[in-house]
């Protein structure tokens, strides 16, 4: 233990040294001359299977645009909870194929519509996982009791079932509608965005939840300088019941981000976000469940023109309503 105790101690001084450079390097090139075009935060959304269905929102910048972009994320999570009504049993590698269309009329109002695609299958990475959490001292969510890329994705409440996922199939999610209505187009940006999901998934599987959901959001954005610029969104969601095997009364729920974009080079950007929410699920007893959930991702964008490439990593630092970590890769054409 005190030899444990020590690596992580070593490693910490080194992160804080390297976060400190970092910052030292980011202040400096604050000073530059150069000054490039922003595109926005990251293309990513938490993909806990719990809620990643109820019109699970995503960071996004304040001014309108016309794209349409393609997003591929894959996550893993493992988490196996009991309370005296829930039982929660969640193994399972997560991939989403996001189709988004955004139509910007004449900057007065942004229409879009987003489509996915899920799979959730056994996967191929808990071993790794396993390896990473060990090294850095992670929870694990109890991963290390199950057998290596075993599929389970089962919930029950009061021993009655509620979700009871399938390995390897793919299906479509729920069909998000947006409207985002421009308030003040400049620097800063501000609007408001409304939306509406479709129960188009399956919600027996997991899939949707089989009712309409709504959700109200601002969004902000402002320039810092010349590289710099910071997006900030916070939005109340309005979910519909969870019309599973059983149906559960699902309940609204708070969400807020915020993200800073660094254009550091002419055609390449890097990115940092923030994205805490809280859960639609009624109170369950299970902590990994109820608590608010918070994600932390970090990534990079190329940009060729008019259209951009984009990757990320996405972890959840308190083991929350939230997968072990999700990698994702967007393209996204501009007209």
């Amino acid at each position: 233990h005190l030899t444990s105790r020590t690596v992580c101690s070593n490693l910490s001084s080194v992160m804080k040294k390297l976060i400190g450079l970092f910052i030292t390097f980011l202040a400096f090139l604050s000073f530059s001359s150069i000054a490039y075009s922003f595109e926005g935060p990251l293309q990513v959304k938490n993909q806990f299977p719990l809620s990643l269905h109820i019109n699970s929102p995503y960071l996004e910048k304040a001014s309108p645009e016309t794209s349409f972009s393609v997003s591929l994320s894959h996550s893993s999570i493992n988490l196996f909870r009991n309370s005296s009504e829930w039982s929660v049993g969640l193994d399972m590698e997560i991939t989403e194929l996001t189709f988004r269309f955004r139509k910007n009329i004449q900057d007065f109002i942004e229409l879009g519509i987003d489509l996915p695609l899920l799979s959730f299958n056994s996967g191929f990475m808990d071993g790794f996982i396993n390896s990473y959490h060990e090294t850095f001292g992670f929870p694990d969510y109890g991963r290390s009791n199950r057998p290596t890329n075993k599929f389970l994705y089962e919930v029950r409440k009061n021993g009655v079932l509620v979700i009871k996922g399938e390995s390897g199939e793919f299906g479509i999610g729920d069909i998000r509608l947006t409207a985002k209505k421009v308030l003040l187009n400049g620097d800063p940006s501000i609007s408001l965005k409304g939306d509406i999901e479709l129960p188009t998934g399956n919600a027996k599987k997991g899939y949707g939840n089989g009712s309409i959901d709504a959700g109200i959001s601002a969004l902000f954005e402002k320039k810092l300088s010349k590289i710099f610029k910071t997006y900030l969104n916070f939005g109340v969601i309005f979910p519909g019941d969870l019309k599973g095997y059983e149906i559960v009364k699902l309940k609204t729920f708070l969400y807020g981000g915020a993200g800073i974009e660094s254009a550091l080079w002419k055609n390449f950007r890097l990115l940092g976000q923030v994205f805490v929410q809280g859960s639609p699920l009624p109170r369950t007893n299970i902590p990994s469940v109820d608590r608010t959930a918070v994600t932390l991702s970090l990534g990079g964008r190329y940009s060729s023109g008019n259209n951009s490439l984009e990757f990320s990593f996405t972890e959840d630092p308190n083991t929350a309503g939230a997968p072990d970590f999700t990698l994702s890769l967007s393209f996204k054409g501009r007209f």
